[in-house]
C-alpha cells in the first residue's frame, strides 16, 4: 500500500501524460495506414495549437479561442496535406517523407520568426487547471480529465471507423489504394477526413498537454511528436488501439523513470539521487529499438506479404 501512495503521483501523471501522446499517435497511425505515410509535420501542428491559444486568448474569451483554436489547427492539417502531400500522391514515398519534413521545419521556423524564439506562457484554462487532491496526489484536474476525455474520443472513433460510410472508405483505401480508386470511392476526400480527424485529436491533445506544461516554444511539438511516433510504432503502426495502448505505456513509464530517484531515497535503496531522470527520454527511443528487433509489427500490427 505504501508503494502505490508514494508512488501515485507519478502513476497518474504517466496516465495523464499518455492519453495527450495517445490523441497525437492516433494522427500519425490513421495517416500511415492510408498513405503508408509518416507525417513528421504532426508534432508541429500540435505545437502551432498551442502558439494559437496564446496568442488568440489574449483578445477574445476562452470560451470563443478554444473552438476557433480547434478549427483553425483542422484547417492547417487540411491545408499541409492539399498543399504538400496531395501533389505528390504518384511520386515515390521518399518525396513524400522529404516534403513532410519540410512541412515540419517550415512551420518551426515561422513559429520561431513569430515568437522571437521566446517562451510563451499558455493560458490558464478555468475548471480543468484547478488543483484537486486524490489520494496522496496533489494534481490538475486535466489529470483525470485526459484519461477520460482520450477513452470517449477513441471510442468514437472506433464507432465512426466501423459504422459510418466514410469510416468504411478508410478501411477500404488502407486495404487497397487502386481498388478503393476503381470503385468509386473518392480517395482525395478520404485523405483529407484523416488528416483532420487527426489535426482535429492533436489540437485536443495540445489543450491538454499545454494546461499541465504551459510553456509553448517553436519546438515544443518535436519531442511528444516523437514520442507519440514511437507510441504508435511500439502498439502497431495502423492500429489505432495499438496506438493508444502504446502511448499510456509510454507515458507512465516515462513518469515513473522520472520519479525514480524519490522512490529509491525514500524507501533506503541509495542515499543520494543518481540523476536517473535523466533517462526518461532515452527509455522511450530504447524501447522503440527494442520492440523494432523483437517485434517490428508491434504489439498489434498485422505481418503483411508483399504480392511479387
Amino acid at each position: 500500500m505504501d508503494f502505490l501512495s508514494d508512488n501515485l503521483p507519478y502513476i497518474l501523471s504517466g496516465i495523464s501524460v499518455g492519453g495527450q501522446y495517445a490523441l497525437i499517435a492516433i494522427g500519425y497511425t490513421m495517416v500511415y495506414g492510408i498513405l503508408r505515410l509518416i507525417n513528421f509535420a504532426h508534432g508541429d501542428v500540435f505545437m502551432v495549437a498551442g502558439l494559437m491559444m496564446v496568442y488568440l486568448s489574449s483578445w477574445a474569451p476562452l470560451y470563443v479561442t478554444i473552438p476557433l483554436v480547434i478549427i483553425l489547427t483542422v484547417l492547417l492539417g487540411f491545408i499541409i496535406e492539399r498543399a504538400a502531400y496531395k501533389p505528390l500522391r504518384s511520386s515515390p514515398r521518399m518525396s513524400i517523407m522529404i516534403s513532410a519534413i519540410g512541412v515540419s521545419y517550415l512551420l518551426q521556423n515561422i513559429s520561431l520568426y513569430i515568437t522571437g524564439g521566446l517562451n510563451k506562457n499558455y493560458p490558464s484554462i478555468p475548471w480543468i487547471s484547478d488543483t484537486i487532491t486524490i489520494g496522496t496526489a496533489v494534481t490538475k484536474r486535466v489529470t483525470v480529465i485526459t484519461p477520460i476525455l482520450t477513452i470517449v474520443l477513441v471510442v468514437a472513433l472506433v464507432i465512426l471507423i466501423k459504422h459510418t460510410k466514410i469510416g468504411m472508405a478508410m478501411r477500404a483505401v488502407s486495404r487497397d489504394f487502386e481498388t478503393s480508386q476503381l470503385m468509386g470511392i473518392k480517395v482525395d476526400s478520404v485523405i483529407s477526413y484523416t488528416f483532420i480527424i487527426g489535426s482535429l485529436l492533436a489540437a485536443i491533445g495540445s489543450i491538454l498537454y499545454f494546461t499541465n506544461y504551459p510553456g509553448v516554444v517553436p519546438n515544443s511539438g518535436a519531442m511528444p511528436g516523437l514520442k507519440a511516433f514511437v507510441a504508435a510504432v511500439f502498439g502497431g503502426i495502423g492500429s489505432i488501439p495499438g496506438a493508444v495502448v502504446g502511448a499510456f505505456i509510454i507515458g507512465i513509464c516515462e513518469n515513473i523513470i522520472k520519479g525514480l530517484d524519490t522512490m529509491l531515497v525514500t524507501s533506503g535503496i541509495i542515499k543520494n539521487p543518481l540523476g536517473l531522470a535523466t533517462f526518461s527520454d532515452a527509455f522511450t527511443f530504447a524501447l522503440l529499438i527494442i520492440i523494432l528487433i523483437v517485434k517490428p509489427t508491434g504489439l498489434f500490427g498485422e505481418k503483411k506479404t508483399d504480392k511479387v
